[in-house]
């Protein structure tokens, strides 16, 4: 019996051992950032009916070229979608500029790419907020949220694509 058991060990050992020298073996790296990364925040993590929440996507271009056309659609998760006392709404969208916010068009379950602006250079972001009005009438104690898909074209012809990416969660608490 002890025989079994140590020949078991010894095989176990001989497989890893050919798996590290093929590199077949998992390694302990870290994972390296995509072309580009699409991020969320929201300046409040609760609201009530009546109440407004911003909800912050920004686009960072880890390329080394720049951005030259984006493409993104933002839809209300499915668990939001099975509370239909929940009403909401973007009422806003503003694109974060050197000069300050200037607002932007598309908003809702639209092509969102075009607020970011003209072309983001390597390393650089861009911030779009929508704003989220919730309605007075709304149901609550419930969550709102949000995913997205993206698809970025780079100045060197290549292409990237990215999602779901899920927003946090807004609370719609009870006054």
């Amino acid at each position: 019996m002890r025989s079994t058991q140590m020949r078991r060990i010894g095989l176990a050992g001989i497989f890893a051992l050919v798996l590290a020298l093929f590199g077949l073996a998992p390694s302990a790296s870290a994972a390296e950032a995509g072309p580009t990364d699409l991020t969320f925040t929201t300046d409040s993590a609760t609201t009530t009916p009546g109440g407004t929440v911003n909800l912050s996507m920004t686009l960072t271009n880890n390329n080394t070229y720049d951005v030259w056309f984006i493409h993104q659609t933002i839809e209300p998760t499915w668990l939001t979608t099975q509370r239909p006392d929940l009403k909401y709404s973007f009422t806003g969208c503003s694109l974060a500029t050197a000069a300050g916010s200037v607002p932007c068009s598309g908003t809702g379950p639209a092509n969102l790419g075009t607020n970011y602006g003209a072309t983001i250079p390597p390393g650089q972001s861009r911030t779009v907020t929508l704003t989220l009005q919730v309605a007075a009438d709304s149901g609550c104690n419930g969550n709102i949220g949000f995913y997205s898909y993206f698809y970025a074209e780079f100045s060197d012809s290549t292409s990237t694509s990215g999602g779901p990416v899920y927003t946090p969660e807004t609370r719609v608490l009870c006054a």
